[in-house]
């Protein structure tokens, strides 16, 4: 038995360049990961994949399906097909990330079963390869894989290390509702934002530890259309800046609002103030 963390992940902005010929949309993102994370256990089976799954620790957890149409099945039968080879393994997840939630949970989950099954199976995978395999799956399970800060571009697999930001406390408010990703890109291609978030000058005030001028600047294309569906968005940002946090933002295409603060009594206090949704209290990692 093989266990793995799948790490959730925040964006700290989200700016969409356009479509591109293969369909995806090209983006601009500073991604981090944050501390809460689902388990994952592998073990060696003779061959084939089997998938078991605890999600009641999350609302919409009886949603997630536990077939091949999980991102960690799909890594896994991925890992196969590049090694060549019918490396069977039984898949045991416990669900702590909330679903359909902007944090990335099932990438996390596929970037830990493919972490972990170069482990399990001794296949010494470079990085690069790994991140290759993980880009056949989704495009936010290459930054799963690597972790830490980052900026990815191109359909979001394209990635760029940055200096890794200092340790903030991290408070999560998921607002009742989900929203699909395809009708969150969908949607913005109808009314694109006006306004993108200066990532360059933002990638070097948090090298210098500017972190104030930094928050300034965090910006989410997906925001505004997220909030047509999902009002009590702007609702969980106005509680959470009123009470202490340096930045709130929402995260990825949502609902999941973020905000970020150095102060772990403040960190109470923002998760107090948040009503009707489930709320969290994770760190930078």
């Amino acid at each position: 038995m093989l266990k793995e963390l799948a790490r959730a992940k925040i964006n700290l902005t989200l700016d969409i360049l356009g479509v591109r010929a293969d369909g995806y949309h090209e983006v601009s993102m500073i991604m981090q990961t944050i501390e809460l994370a689902d388990e994952v256990e592998l073990e060696k089976i003779s061959g084939g994949i089997s998938l078991a799954m605890d999600a009641t620790k999350i609302q919409g957890g009886e949603n997630i399906p536990t077939d091949e149409r999980n991102l960690a099945w799909k890594a896994a039968i991925e890992f196969q097909k590049f090694c060549g080879k019918n490396f069977g393994v039984a898949i045991r997840l416990t669900k702590k990330i909330p679903a359909a939630a902007g944090l990335a949970g099932g990438s996390a989950d596929a970037a830990a079963v493919i972490r972990g099954m170069n482990r399990l199976y001794e296949t010494r995978l470079t990085e690069k390869e790994l991140c290759e395999i993980g880009a056949r799956v989704g495009s936010d399970v290459p930054f799963c894989i690597i972790g830490g800060t980052c900026l990815a571009e191109g359909r979001g697999a394209t990635l760029t290390r940055l200096t890794p930001i200092k340790n903030f406390s991290v408070v999560l408010a998921k607002p009742d509702g989900e929203i699909s990703t395809a009708w969150a890109y969908k949607t913005y291609d109808e009314n694109p934002a006006k306004t993108h978030p200066p990532n360059e000058k933002i990638i070097k005030q948090l090298a210098r530890g500017d972190y104030d001028a930094a928050f300034k600047n965090f910006f989410n294309a997906l925001e505004d259309v997220a909030l047509k569906k999902i009002p009590a968005i702007a609702d969980c940002k106005k509680k959470m800046l009123a009470a202490g946090a340096k930045v709130a933002l929402m995260s990825g295409s949502g609902s999941t609002v973020f905000a970020l603060t150095d102060n772990n009594l403040i960190a109470e206090k923002i998760a107090a103030s948040i009503e009707n949704a489930q709320v969290f209290i994770t760190k930078t990692f």
